[in-house]
Formats: C-alpha cells, sequence, structure tokens
C-alpha cells in the first residue's frame, strides 16, 4: 500500500493511492483525484533521526573507517517540504548540498526495542534529501544549524507499507541532478542494517508513531544550486522531485 498526504484546495487530504486516484483513509469515505492535488511530506513526525557515514562505499570515498556504531542527529519537522516542493537556497551558505537517503516510518510507539522485534514497529519506508549547507557543518562543532534551516528535508512522494518491499537492504538508489546521475549505489552496502538502527535508536529516546528514520547516503554528494531540479530515486518506492530555488 502507498499512503500519501495531500492538499486539495484548502483542504488536507490522507489515503491510499489507487490508480490515478487517492482513497481517503481519514474523514468521509472518499476517493479523490490524484492529478490537481499538491504532494505534503507525508507524515508529521515528532523527530526526524539521521544517520551520517551508513553506506560502506561512502566510507571508501572519504577514505575513512566504518564507525563502530550508528553516528546520529536530529533535523527538525520544520524542515520538511513535500515531492514538487521547493529547497530554499539559505543566504547563509555559500556550498549547499544534496544527499540521497532511504528513509522508514515508525508505526508504533517504542523504547528500548529488541533487535528481532524492530522491524514490527516500521510502517513503511520513503524517500528523502538529507539537504546540508556543508560549508556550515565544517566550520560548526556540531551539525545542527547545517541541516536544519526549513525545506531540508524533502520527504516523499508517499509511505510504501512494509510489505509491499520483500528486502529493505537490497534496494537500487540514485540521485539525478537536472537529469544527470550523481550517485548511485545500493542498500546492500549499509553499514547498519535497519533492525540494529531502530534498536540502537530506541535506547535512546522513545519513537513516535509517524517518527522518521533516515538511513545515510551512498557516495557521490554534492553541490546545487538555484534552479537545479533534484531527482532521489529508490526501487520499489518511487521518485522525489524538488527544485532549488
Amino acid at each position: 500500500m502507498r499512503l500519501g498526504r495531500f492538499l486539495q484546495g484548502g483542504r488536507e487530504v490522507y489515503g491510499a493511492l489507487e490508480g490515478d486516484g487517492v482513497r481517503v483513509l481519514r474523514g468521509p469515505e472518499e476517493r479523490v483525484p490524484l492529478e490537481g492535488l499538491t504532494y505534503l511530506p507525508p507524515v508529521e513526525p515528532t523527530k526526524i533521526v539521521c544517520l551520517g557515514l551508513n553506506y560502506a562505499d561512502h566510507a571508501r570515498e572519504l577514505g575513512m573507517e566504518p564507525p563502530e556504531e550508528p553516528i546520529i542527529f536530529l533535523k527538525p519537522p520544520t524542515a520538511l517540504v513535500g515531492h514538487g516542493g521547493s529547497i530554499v537556497y539559505p543566504k547563509a551558505t555559500r556550498r549547499l548540498e544534496y544527499e540521497a537517503e532511504l528513509a522508514l516510518v515508525m508505526g508504533a510507539r517504542c523504547k528500548d526495542v529488541k533487535e528481532d522485534e524492530a522491524m514490527e514497529k516500521v510502517l513503511g519506508y520513503t524517500i528523502m534529501n538529507d539537504v546540508t549547507a556543508r560549508d556550515l557543518q565544517k566550520r560548526d562543532v556540531q551539525w545542527t544549524r547545517a541541516k536544519s534551516f526549513d525545506t531540508f528535508a524533502p520527504l516523499g512522494p508517499y509511505i510504501v507499507t512494509r510489505e509491499e518491499i520483500q528486502d529493505p537492504h537490497a534496494l537500487g538508489i540514485e540521485l539525478r541532478l537536472n537529469g544527470r546521475r550523481m550517485q548511485s549505489s545500493n542498500t546492500r552496502n549499509f553499514i547498519f542494517q535497519i533492525p540494529y538502527v531502530v534498536h540502537f535508536v530506541s535506547e535512546v529516546m522513545t519513537l513516535n508513531p509517524g517518527d522518521v528514520i533516515s538511513t545515510g547516503t551512498p557516495p557521490g554528494v554534492g553541490p546545487m544550486v538555484p534552479g537545479d531540479e533534484v531527482e532521489i530515486q529508490v526501487q520499489g518506492i518511487g521518485v522525489l522531485r524538488n527544485h532549488v530555488i
């Protein structure tokens, strides 16, 4: 099942995509045409947890040893923007970069979840662009400012529920900048797989339904500028497309 949030005029629509329409799941039962709807971020999380350096091929590209445990940081929900929305290039940075990522969405509240039970807590999967002000990241002691500007977390286009993805650790992922492929890898290159990541994060903080965990980016990150179109495609999920303004 593909689940999404949309804007129809001034009304928010949440539902399941079926063919060229959306079956509304909240409110009166109806089916609305997909054409004319504006995509919203598919969830409204209390937090967005991100992983740094979680692809073995990215570590090799950087000449770094794989980390011994996941490196995690947070983005605020105010950074979210949906499929088709704009990424705003802030005046504070001179180096804005893309990072293609597979993201998972939690379906249940959990704390200290066991690794072998972690997947039961996952609702499904979507795509995120971990937009980063790279010069600010290098300048600051920590990454909060570089990762947290409004529109720095494009998410979508929708959630593909867990049962639809046979193996989340065997998905092709690529990013295209103005049609040119810049990143290309496969989630089989994860250093830390999803059950362990959920277990690890839940030892630190309570995860709520709708919370997002983004699983890190493969090699090939690079700059983008106003006027660029960025497309991220993940096998079995779809394409997240945004423009930089």
